[in-house]
This record gives C-alpha cells, sequence and structure tokens, in this order.
C-alpha cells in the first residue's frame, strides 16, 4: 500500500519553480501522484517503498531547493 508523504520546499517563487520541483520528484523511481502547491510551499507524493521521502528529498536539493518534513 502507497504512503502519503507532504514536504515543505522554500525557494519556489513561481511556476517554473513547481515544474523544476515535480520534475524532481517525479524522476525518484516509485513516486506516484505528485502535486506541488505553490501557494503553500509544498510538494506531495505517494510511494509504496521505504526510504522513498529521503530519496526524493535528496532529488529536491538536487534541484537547487531546501527541505523540511511538515
Amino acid at each position: 500500500m502507497a504512503e502519503r508523504y507532504t514536504l515543505k520546499v522554500s525557494g519556489m517563487n513561481c511556476m517554473h519553480c513547481a515544474g523544476a520541483v515535480t520534475r524532481a520528484v517525479e524522476a525518484v523511481s516509485g513516486t506516484a501522484y505528485v502535486m506541488v502547491n505553490l501557494e503553500g510551499a509544498c510538494v506531495t507524493f505517494e510511494a509504496e517503498e521505504a526510504g522513498a521521502d529521503e530519496r526524493v528529498t535528496h532529488a529536491i536539493i538536487a534541484a537547487g531547493y531546501s527541505v523540511a518534513p511538515t
């Protein structure tokens, strides 16, 4: 069963940033249903694999943004 994760993302200021974060999360194997909330500065996604939140965090940081769990 997939688990839902929400991460706070700092540095997203526009739709381009939201797109970059979306692409970073979608590039992580096993993620699904990625939804970025620009106004709320967060990203929500589902994953079945353990440790997916850590891999997504690293992917978002590599894309140039800061991450904190909500």
